[in-house]
């Protein structure tokens, strides 16, 4: 067994211990420390994009859903806890991403620690992107499949591997639309090209592109029009949707596997009705609402052109999520406490979220943010990174 007090203080020592901090959310991408209640903190660490979790609407379907339905779903779905709602919610999905059906989950890491498992095992093989998230990693280390990691985004790297290993059956390739971490951008349609030159299945994690891309909000999948050659396209309701929880959308056939197969939605209670419902809402809101992805992306550019104008020259990327490397974990601590005083909260992400040497202060632009936020924001990080 590891010597807990040891590896404590390893991690202490390095700059590598994590600890919880309690906030309180004051509403419209305010927050306050629990420990330091009267500095009131800009919050650019939330992935909530669209600034829907506080939306009227997803409120009013939570409570009208928890007024009627009561707190939770009560069991699994397979057992009690299949709502008309779930339907409701996975049929709007569905559409969303192009789909004949779709699957809801607990979250996000369950939904890809059940998919990959459900569809691979220990004869097949995964290609993986090595930037992939941590639940992606953890389905495929549980399917027990060969894993071959591809250099990120490196999809010449992909081709050579593919002519090499692919053996006999179909491979599994595993990739996200749009990196937590590094913000960037998966090349989807050479992707898909390549997926379907060597007879493969692929799977797109959508968590941070499904309501920030696509003419309806769709994700990357959309925005590229191949929605045809994904045949997995995966996504969580927490992030730009405002909400809760997960789902995977594909084929009819590839949804009724999956609900007979995924261990961790065959064995969880189903998300509670008032979720579901306010995930209803906003997969519905962000079809209605375009304008509010096209002021979104104006204060993303309005946050690059204001670091470039300040004479930042590195990479700002192509979507919400900005990540400044700093490198090593106690320097980035110290940064993050430099904004903290200048009242921004910011998280310093460190190993093993990302590479060894690679500890970055990561920034998301969210429909919260006023101009003079984003400004002040382009200020203070120019002087720390000077």
């Amino acid at each position: 067994m590891v010597d807990l007090k040891n590896w404590l203080n390893q991690q202490r020592e390095g700059g590598g211990l994590r600890s919880l901090r309690p906030v309180i959310r004051r509403g419209k991408g305010r927050l306050v420390l629990a420990e330091d209640p009267d500095r009131e903190l800009i919050d650019f660490s939330s992935n909530d994009y669209l600034a829907l979790a506080e939306h009227p609407a997803l409120i009013a379907a939570a409570h009208e859903a928890l007024s009627r339905f009561g707190a939770g779903s009560g069991a699994a779905r397979l057992m009690s806890g299949d709502l008309a709602l779930h339907h409701d919610l996975e049929e709007a999905v569905a559409r969303l991403k192009g789909k004949e059906g779709a699957l809801t989950f607990g979250s996000g890491y369950m939904a890809n620690t059940g998919i990959i498992p459900a569809l691979v095992a220990r004869h097949d093989l995964i290609f993986s992107d090595r930037l992939n998230h941590a639940s992606i990693h953890d389905g495929c280390r549980l399917s027990g499949a060969r894993l071959v990691r591809f250099r990120h985004n490196d999809l010449n790297h992909l081709e050579e591997l593919l002519k090499e290993k692919r053996g006999a059956g179909t491979p599994l390739i595993v990739v996200e639309s749009i990196y937590s971490m590094d913000g960037d951008r998966c090349p989807l349609r050479e992707l898909v090209e390549l997926k379907e030159r060597f007879g493969c299945l692929l799977m797109v994690d959508e968590a941070h592109a499904t309501g920030v891309f696509g003419a309806n909000g769709g994700g990357i999948i959309e925005e590229d029009g191949v929605g045809s050659g994904v045949d997995l396209a995966m996504g969580t309701f927490g992030k730009a949707l405002g909400s809760y929880g997960a789902y995977v959308a594909g084929s009819r056939e590839m949804i009724e596997y999956l609900l007979n197969r995924a261990r961790s939605f065959i064995f969880s209670t189903a998300l509670p009705p008032s979720v579901a419902a306010a995930s209803l809402a906003a997969v519905q809101l962000i079809q209605q609402e375009p304008a509010f992805r096209q002021e979104l992306h104006e204060k993303i550019a309005y946050f690059k052109t204001m670091l470039r104008n300040g004479g930042y020259s590195a990479d700002l990327g192509p979507s919400q999520i900005i990540p400044f490397l700093v490198g090593k974990s106690g320097a980035t601590l110290d940064k993050a406490g430099l904004l903290k005083k200048q009242g921004m909260f910011v998280t310093a992400v460190r190993p093993p979220t990302v590479p060894e040497g690679t500890a970055r202060l990561r920034f998301s632009i969210t429909r919260h943010h006023s101009t003079a936020d984003i400004a002040q924001a382009a200020k203070a990080l120019l002087e720390i990174m000077d």
